[in-house]
């Protein structure tokens, strides 16, 4: 059971625009309870123009950690006080940590979150080859988890030329097996490297539910003719979790692909920066998980 809030009570929270969709506050607010931590975790609406004000104000305020999210992992970068080697490379931020002489220091769980359903059932895959289909934010978090995984050949597609080599050019020194495809329609190339990729990851927002718009989750980053070579038994990835199945994962389940949704990135990437903010080393997943799949359910 939650407790009241008080004068005591500590802040946490989460930076984006929009933000008041977020599943975040449910899924730590859970975890702050079961914790004992006498904290409130809030959807915190931030402006682009208005980020560095609101970042300073909460740092002003004893904020005890911050999640960020879209548009804005880039941009507050530059409003921490030190990033993490990860955050570094990356290219992107989406956990405010205290620094210990004042400020922010940056870090990304979002690396930590996506690793974790692809190293929850054991397979290797050192040597493999996957497809990245988009090449914004998440796709750069995507591209070094999948480094790390040990992957031998990671194709990225893109649909605009200037954007995809923004992404490839800080990448060559630490992904070198990375490689740029362009993304056109019954693009020959794209083809080829779906038929032979044992995973494929869309970090485009192509599928996701939105409101007054039900057309859009009907949507599919991936025409008939590439999703038709998609191999039977090797692993679709989709960054979005509403709505459960994606067009995409429904496609891909059809192959007789693996699926796996982007609901459990969020849950472990939360958890993951719960524990640097708390200090606890463990921290109730499971219940992150479950307050997370209520927000979900159909009313």
């Amino acid at each position: 059971m939650s407790q009241p809030i008080s004068g005591r009570t500590a802040l946490a929270g989460v930076l984006g625009d929009p933000v008041r969709h977020s599943l975040s506050p449910a899924m730590h607010n859970a975890a702050l309870a079961e914790l004992g931590l006498d904290w409130v975790y809030l959807a915190l609406p931030t402006p682009a123009a208005e980020l560095e004000m609101v970042v300073r104000a909460l740092e002003t305020l004893d904020c005890r950690g911050l999640s960020v999210t879209i548009p804005h992992k880039q941009a507050v970068a530059r409003l921490c006080r030190a990033l993490s080697p990860l955050a570094q490379r990356v290219g992107a931020v989406n956990t405010l940590v205290r620094h210990p002489e004042g400020g922010w220091l940056g870090d990304n769980t979002d690396v930590e979150g996506f690793l974790a359903p692809l190293r929850a059932n054991g397979s290797s895959w050192q040597g493999r080859q996957a497809v990245v289909l988009g090449c914004g934010g998440s796709a750069r978090a995507v591209v070094a988890a999948l480094v790390e995984l040990g992957c031998g050949t990671i194709h990225i597609a893109g649909r605009n030329a200037a954007n995809l080599e923004a992404l490839l050019a800080p990448c060559r020194d630490w992904a070198p097996q990375l490689q740029g495809l362009a993304w056109q329609p019954a693009s020959p190339a794209l083809r080829d490297a779906l038929a032979s990729a044992d995973l494929v990851v869309n970090t485009t927002p192509v599928g996701m539910a939105a409101a007054g718009n039900p057309e859009a989750a009907r949507q599919c980053p991936l025409g008939p003719e590439e999703l038709e070579v998609l191999r039977s038994g090797s692993t679709v990835y989709d960054l979005i979790y509403t709505p459960r199945p994606t067009a995409l994962l429904a496609a891909a389940s059809t192959r007789g692909c693996r699926t796996v949704d982007g609901l459990e990135m969020l849950v472990q990437q939360g958890a993951a920066a719960l524990r640097q903010w708390s200090g606890h080393g463990a921290v109730p997943v499971a219940a992150m998980r479950a307050a997370a799949l209520a927000q979900l359910e159909p009313a």
